[in-house]
């Protein structure tokens, strides 16, 4: 099992992400700092296109339009679904700069059942 924001949880979960559904206007470069890990900060990033994930590495990504971040212990718990992404946001728990028009823009996405899904079956395949 892949220990959660390592290289191999990254591919594994692009791998699982390549069932989604094409979702037009979906796209951003988002950039991601998880703050306080076993192993120190975490940077990673993402390239999602029409819904697509085509990118989860760790690095930095060129020219992010969102970045989001949060602790360690925030961003399993989202992880694992006892936090909600969005309360975590409201709630300050989650720090965002950049394009916040077109992270609203995804909410859609991250509340489909087939994100729901893909979450749970993540959820399944990591190491804490």
């Amino acid at each position: 099992m892949p220990k959660f924001l390592s290289p191999e949880w990254h591919e594994a979960t692009l791998k699982m992400a390549e069932s989604q559904p094409e979702r037009p206007g979906a796209s951003a470069r988002m950039q991601y700092v998880v703050l306080g890990g076993p192993d120190g900060d975490i940077r990673y990033y993402w390239l999602l296109e029409e819904g697509k994930l085509l990118e989860a590495q760790l690095g930095e990504i060129e020219d992010p339009e969102i970045t989001l971040t949060q602790s360690y212990e925030d961003a399993a718990s989202i992880q694992k679904g006892e936090l909600d992404a969005t309360a975590a946001f409201m709630q300050g728990r989650v720090k965002v700069t950049g394009n916040m028009a077109k992270l609203m823009s995804l909410l859609p996405l991250t509340n489909s059942p087939e994100y729901k899904q893909l979450q749970d079956e993540i959820r399944q395949i990591t190491e804490y």
